[in-house]
């Protein structure tokens, strides 16, 4: 394991949290750690700040996105989740350490742990007595409280001043008493974590009621369970990024014969001007547009994208691709708007009928060489979004029964090499 000259903090108030709900004595007392990390943001430190630094705690920070905001609101917002990790295992640990992860929690009776980390690492030690959570200068942390009955949840009482820190340990564990967790603290400014044993079970702490709670102890022996949870977070904070969208000119409309296309049914309402990226080529995806829009021969279908032929790319987060022919049911896609702004959703449904095609070529006016094309369903609920045209009003989508030759699209553009859907630097020719 390698050691830590420098790692990512994250400041915390200088007042340290006074709230004391229903505490549990004596069932915290094994040589157990955790470790609360920061994914986002690095602050070089030196060794001679060292123990300054030991007092800070680190968050992990999800990045305003509307993908974790309801799919229909246009607004975002910046939401700091903090994330412990409880283990007794080596390899949690190492994986942890590794990703510069730097706040401990110990037993009492296991300083002598913390001091041996403490000499390896660049580690904020924290100590549990007495279901409290303590640093070491003995300053009050956290509480920790079990919930298992409706009683134990209405005395966690928001307005009590003994700590801002929560850990909360749902003995009898659902949904619903998280969601009731997030709803009795809205507003507050206290920070509620929660017990998961599970990636799974701490994803739904943080997203529980949409807002979630303020962060979560994950209770594991299985690094994987780490890199897991990062990988939940990391695909939250790509929405953050704005994708590079192209402008690229219709060179050619062509009528093609039948063909098997993938209708895509999200679990999320799309809004005018969002759709999916999909393209017969990885090298140059077209933004489709969602069947969100009023049409005379058909209701709308705001979940709805007519994405073309099983043969085609689709986006996906972590800068993948995949095919059309391989979404099923609880698969997650990448819905973009014209701005490029995007968000995770996940598929419902997928459907694949056989369908007369239409073929679109197009390419960009710097590369008169590279070309990109898709094939689409010839029906004129089936559009490609235009590129913006400033602040005035412009058209969003054209149905490609109105497409011709010279009209502008929105391509994302990329490495064209895939491998298991992954961009990889290799010699590639598609035609």
């Amino acid at each position: 394991m390698a050691l830590l000259s420098s790692a990512s903090f994250s400041q915390i108030p200088k007042q340290l949290p006074r709230f004391t709900p229903k505490p549990v004595v004596g069932k915290w007392n094994s040589c157990r750690l955790v470790i609360s990390w920061d994914i986002y943001t690095v602050n070089a430190i030196s060794n001679s700040s060292k123990g300054a630094q030991m007092q800070n705690y680190s968050n992990v920070t999800m990045g305003s996105s509307s993908s974790f905001s309801p799919s229909i609101s246009s607004g975002s917002y910046q939401q700091s989740k903090q994330v412990w990790i409880w283990t007794e295992s080596k390899q949690v640990m190492t994986a942890a350490v590794e990703r510069g992860w730097n706040t401990f929690i110990f037993s009492s009776r296991c300083r002598e742990l913390a001091h041996e980390w403490s000499s390896t690492a660049l580690i904020c030690p924290l100590f549990i007595e007495e279901g409290e959570l303590f640093d070491s200068e003995k300053r009050r942390v956290a509480t920790i409280s079990e919930v298992s009955s409706p009683e134990d949840l209405q005395q966690l009482q928001p307005a009590d001043e003994q700590a801002e820190n929560v850990i909360i340990n749902l003995l009898d564990w659902q949904v619903i008493p998280a969601e009731n967790i997030v709803a009795a603290f809205q507003g507050s400014q206290k920070t509620v974590f929660s017990i998961s044993k599970t990636s799974s079970e701490a994803q739904i702490f943080l997203e529980a009621l949409e807002q979630g709670l303020g962060g979560v102890v994950l209770k594991v022996e299985d690094f994987r369970a780490i890199i897991e949870l990062k990988d939940y977070f990391d695909r939250r904070n790509e929405a953050t990024n704005i994708l590079s969208l192209t402008k690229a000119t219709v060179t050619q409309v062509h009528i093609a014969r039948m063909g098997d296309r993938v209708c895509v049914d999200l679990c999320s309402l799309m809004r005018p001007g969002e759709g999916l990226l999909v393209g017969s080529f990885a090298r140059g995806l077209f933004l489709v547009h969602s069947e969100c829009l009023e049409s005379n021969y058909i209701a709308s279908r705001p979940f709805r994208v007519n994405a073309g032929p099983v043969h085609a790319y689709v986006a996906v987060p972590g800068g993948k691709t995949c095919y059309l022919s391989e979404l099923k049911a609880g698969k997650e896609v990448i819905v973009v708007d014209q701005k490029g702004q995007q968000r995770t959703a996940i598929v419902g449904r997928v459907k694949i009928e056989s369908r007369p095609l239409i073929l679109v070529e197009a390419k960009r006016d710097s590369d008169n060489q590279t070309l990109y094309s898709i094939l689409l369903q010839n029906a004129e609920t089936v559009a490609l979004i235009c590129p913006c045209q400033g602040n005035g009003q412009q058209k969003q989508a054209i149905p490609v029964t109105s497409l011709k030759v010279g009209d502008e699209v929105v391509l994302r553009l990329q490495g064209g090499a895939r491998h298991t859907g992954i961009e990889i630097q290799e010699f590639i020719v598609e035609n």
